[in-house]
């Protein structure tokens, strides 16, 4: 696992990592605008919505002016009170329609996801969609072009940036052609955070003295987030203005919420995905809203608001045409006012925090920076981490490279090279020069970190004294039953005639090992644990929407959380029940096989950890073969059998 070990590939040169993405992009580019053309195409729009990708039956219960003359629709089932299981998030670009579109329909409006509740979604759209509100309405995800479009640029930029521009002097260290360099003064800092280990001291003293790149290898429940979170508040006190990025919406508002109590001058770009007060309250459209140039925008939005209103509930065309008119005047101008108070919040800040392809947004375009930090780097195509890095001079990157890589939607792409990050390359270039790995985990019990840290870590990782012994029924109000007892538990469906099948997606799924899941989550319950501590996680995506509609049947699971491994990336619950679905005769275990993927799915859990598999069929896998064997060593081994009368 080592940095640096083994013989290192040569470097790529700039030209020819510009040669090479472009066509990737493209093919990755229509790979997703395929998927989501598969939607239409089917002219079957229930498969889509099985699909998770489209939402039917869907009534508008609410629209309101949004910030910076945005429509926001807030769109309900029609039926029932709950979203059906879908794959919608924050940001997704989406077009509605009308219920009984058929195919080639025009779309009332193209949107993108604001909010998501159990029970509603709410659309941004930068004009009121068209008639045809009252009646139902069906929403579908769209490729998002944009995303691909910004990729595109950036390589155009990089190109021909390598002579000029705030990255002039990284990109050749990048690229191999010069190497990195360290301040030669020696570096000590008084922590903000008191906590920090040595493992954290030492990486956050590597990361100040780093004059161009440093990277920050965080394995799971190591804070590597808290360490970000150092290096920002540090940097901020010696002057620095810094750029933090990260590929998803959620990491970014971790580091915002993380910051907040230090009353950093930061600022949000982007609606934020999960609105927090604290997040509210540093995005930057709210500070825009508590600027001097927002009082007159405030009174226009409120004009909108009414207008809004009465084109909801008019019939007469040539008024609806009127109003209309209208907004986009007044949202024209609304906007003039709040790009004025943009340029004061962008100025007066120390840390402006957005995802990656927002970096390039037309708001930062004047801005440069003396550090560019990227979290999650090893989840982010490196196309997409260079929209951030032509930013800055110096850049810091913190990330696990054994945890998921990015997801990418074409195999070919992926296969020649898409799929390679900029951390890896960096890891593999010049290894333990620029890098530090935290080494002390705060959220496993020892026996759950341990297979983890000897499979791919070197046996390097510590368990905190906090966490190394704690146990399910340590909980307040948690029995101790022979449910709670285990801290590693594999429920064997081996002879037990639960055979996985396929959907008409061509997605695996297997109702025996759901039923068993949701058993020992039952046990769980009855034993005192809180449905919202216990995580069913599985690698297929029919088996989530086997579990969402098994669980919905019962009310004391309904708050038990259910998703594939790559939903549950960085986060963690006390118990995890881990689904591996795969029994077959010929002992086939697909992607299970993926080290990386098996890595996130069993440290995300605290205090125990539960696999339901068959082991006939997984044991054909050598790696997993390993984790069945440690789990028969250092933990319990029931046979589903003893689950099937439940």
């Amino acid at each position: 696992m080592e940095f640096g070990g083994g013989k290192r590939s040569p470097p790529i040169s700039l030209q020819q990592f510009v040669s090479t993405m472009a066509p990737l992009i493209d093919m990755e580019k229509e790979a997703e605008i395929s998927a989501s053309m598969d939607v239409n195409a089917t002219r079957n729009i229930e498969i889509a919505q099985k699909r998770g990708s489209a939402l039917l039956n869907l009534k508008c219960s609410d629209a309101q002016t949004g910030l910076m003359g945005k429509v926001l629709l807030v769109l309900q089932p029609n039926k029932g009170d709950v979203l059906p299981a879908h794959k919608f998030g924050p940001h997704d670009v989406v077009v509605l329609k009308p219920n009984k579109a058929e195919l080639g329909t025009a779309s009332l409006g193209q949107g993108v996801v604001y909010r998501l509740k159990d029970s509603s979604i709410t659309v941004a759209f930068d004009d009121i969609p068209e008639d045809g509100l009252n009646a139902p309405l069906c929403l579908e995800r769209v490729g998002n072009e944009v995303t691909f479009r910004r990729m595109k640029d950036t390589l155009i930029q990089l190109s021909k940036t390598v002579q000029k521009g705030p990255a002039a002097d990284l990109i050749p260290v990048l690229f191999g052609e010069r190497r990195p360099t360290v301040s030669r003064k020696p570096v000590s800092f008084s922590p903000f955070n008191s906590y920090l280990d040595h493992s954290q001291k030492n990486a956050i003293v590597k990361a100040l003295s780093s004059q161009d790149i440093f990277l920050l290898h965080g394995p799971p429940g190591t804070g590597k987030t808290t360490t970000v979170v150092e290096i920002i508040l540090q940097e901020v006190k010696r002057g620095s203005k810094i750029l933090a990025c990260a590929a998803s919406n959620i990491a970014v508002d971790n580091i915002v919420e993380r910051l907040f109590p230090y009353r950093v001058k930061l600022v949000r770009l982007g609606h934020p995905a999960r609105l927090l007060p604290q997040v509210l309250e540093s995005a930057l459209d709210a500070q825009i809203l508590r600027g001097d140039h927002s009082a007159l925008a405030n009174d226009i939005r409120k004009e909108m608001k009414v207008m809004s209103g009465k084109l909801l509930k008019t019939k007469d065309r040539n008024l609806k045409r009127d109003i209309r008119k209208e907004l986009r005047s007044l949202a024209k101008e609304e906007r003039k006012r709040q790009q004025l108070a943009v340029v004061d919040v962008l100025k007066n800040s120390d840390v402006v925090l957005t995802t990656l392809t927002g970096a390039l947004s037309q708001k930062l375009e004047s801005t440069t920076f003396d550090l560019v930090i990227i979290d999650e780097a090893a989840q982010a195509l490196e196309v997409a981490c260079w929209i951030a890095l032509l930013k800055g001079s110096r850049c810091i990157l913190a990330g696990d490279h054994l945890q998921l890589p990015p997801t990418i939607q074409s195999a070919e792409a992926e296969k020649k090279g898409l799929g390679r990050t900029l951390f890896e390359r960096l890891a593999d270039l010049y290894g333990e020069e620029i890098t530090a790995m935290l080494t002390v985990q705060y959220r496993m019990h020892k026996l759950i970190m341990d297979w983890s840290s000897a499979e791919l870590y070197d046996s390097k990782i510590e368990a905190h004294p906090s966490v190394a012994g704690h146990m399910l029924y340590d909980l307040d109000d948690v029995q101790r039953t022979s449910s709670t007892q285990p801290t590693l538990l594999l429920i064997d469906t081996a002879g037990c005639d639960m055979e996985e099948k396929k959907d008409e997606e061509d997605s695996t799924l297997n109702e025996g090992e759901a039923a068993v899941a949701l058993a020992h989550a039952r046990r769980l319950i009855e034993s005192g644990v809180h449905a919202l501590d216990i995580g069913i996680i599985t690698p297929y995506a029919a088996q989530v929407v086997l579990l969402k509609m098994m669980r919905s049947k019962e009310d004391k699971l309904k708050d038990i959380e259910v998703s594939t491994v790559d939903g549950f990336q960085g986060r963690e619950k006390e118990a995890i029940i881990i689904s591996m679905v795969r029994s077959n005769s010929h002992q086939e275990v697909g992607f299970l096989s993926d080290r990386r993927r098996m890595n996130v799915a069993v440290t995300r859990a605290r205090r125990q950890c539960c696999i339901v598999c068959d082991s006939e069929t997984v044991s054909h896998n050598d790696f997993l073969k390993r984790l069945v064997e440690y789990i028969d060593e250092h933990g319990e081994y029931l046979s589903a059998s003893e689950y099937l009368n439940e």
